[in-house]
């Protein structure tokens, strides 16, 4: 939904787009009662695809419309205080659902416990997973949604009511920053490196991100609990936040490439370091990885609209729909593991190269082409 939300954005302007989508995803929540009620998982994923295309279009506009909202030099560090915003929740949401899915969800049957392969399902398996499912409350998973719901929708309205600058979307209204101008969005090198970037950055995050409980529960890790392991995952998305604030001040006094490069560098070390070490070490070392992730996101995408001038909120779809990585790249590091024996440690190769490729583009591949 990114590349139609940039053409949304061009056609009716960033206040407009960003309301729109605070609406759309309280639609999606407001669905996810329905889809409890009934038990039914297309009606869930129906309901998580209307959530994501709202929150797609406040990215489309959101991102770029901070970044242009000032002067260029400082657009790094404005962003990235959003996204810190960004990451308060992500850190807090990890708690929240553990206290309120996993808390409540029936013992797993130990019948379906510790499978390898899908000629290990017992022939009862119907049977098993019917009485999973009476078992399993959601009213609490319902009201979460409807209150989420809830707070969109007043956050929109004080939108609608805000009285925000107004930043035109014509040609030689955004500054494209001595970059000579091209004929199609398309030809800046930069923005398709940025691309790269996004789809690897996000990848690389949610990858580890997703894993995280199953990382915990391995015996040469910490041999946690899915319970136990699903309170520090927060720790990892806390570290974002972190880093965001620190980042902030960071961007705004150092080169916003070279502090990209670093970062991904320090992210490769952490996750060597995890693979090689066991217990706490290997636990910390992991999640600190979330560190790292703080400026990426907001380091690559405005150092890929740079000086793009009237092509800005076009560039912008497109590299929100390079967020697309974070759902290929888990699922290849999924296929890795489940290869190799369940082997996590061994599939963390993907993160890294992610990462050595974000190293590039912050050290050398972010330099656009001047007049």
């Amino acid at each position: 939904m990114s590349i139609p939300g940039g053409k949304l954005v061009q056609k009716y302007g960033y206040k407009a787009i960003m309301i729109t989508g605070f609406v759309i995803a309280a639609i999606g929540c407001i669905l996810f009662y329905p889809a409890a009620e009934m038990k039914i998982y297309g009606l869930f994923l129906g309901a998580l695809f209307i959530l994501a295309t709202g929150i797609t279009l406040l990215q489309v506009a959101g991102n770029p419309y901070v970044a242009v909202l000032g002067s260029p030099d400082t657009s790094s560090a404005r962003l990235t205080l959003t996204q810190a915003l960004n990451s308060l929740g992500t850190t807090i949401a990890p708690l929240v659902g553990t206290y309120i899915i996993l808390s409540n969800l029936p013992e797993m049957p130990l019948e379906l416990k510790g499978l390898k392969s899908y000629s290990d399902l017992p022939e009862n398996l119907n049977v098993l997973l019917n009485n999973l499912l009476e078992q399993t409350k959601l009213i609490y998973l319902q009201g979460t949604y409807l209150s989420i719901a809830a707070v969109l929708l007043v956050i929109g309205g004080v939108l609608f009511i805000m009285k925000l600058p107004a930043i035109g979307h014509g040609e030689g209204e955004i500054s494209t920053e001595g970059v000579a101008e091209k004929s199609s969005v398309w030809q800046y090198r930069h923005l398709i490196l940025g691309m790269i970037g996004i789809f690897t950055y996000v990848g690389a995050e949610v990858a580890i991100g997703s894993h995280i409980i199953n990382y915990l529960e391995m015996k040469d890790v910490m041999a946690m609990s899915a319970k136990e392991a699903g309170n520090y995952v927060s720790y990892y998305w806390g570290g974002a936040m972190v880093g965001r604030f620190l980042g902030t001040l960071i961007l705004a006094k150092f080169n916003p490439g070279k502090v990209l490069g670093t970062y991904a560098l320090l992210a490769i070390s952490l996750i060597a370091i995890s693979i090689f070490s066991h217990g706490e070490l290997s636990m910390w070392s992991l999640l600190l990885v979330g560190f790292c992730n703080s400026l990426m996101f907001p380091t690559i995408f405005t150092l890929a609209i740079k000086g793009l001038g009237k092509y800005t909120d076009q560039a912008s779809g497109l590299l929100c729909t390079a967020i697309v990585g974070g759902a290929i790249l888990p699922l290849l590091f999924a296929t890795v593991a489940d290869q190799t024996g369940g082997n996590l440690k061994l599939a963390l190769i993907i993160p890294i190269i992610c990462y050595l490729y974000i190293s590039f583009f912050g050290f050398k591949g972010h330099k656009a082409a001047g007049n």
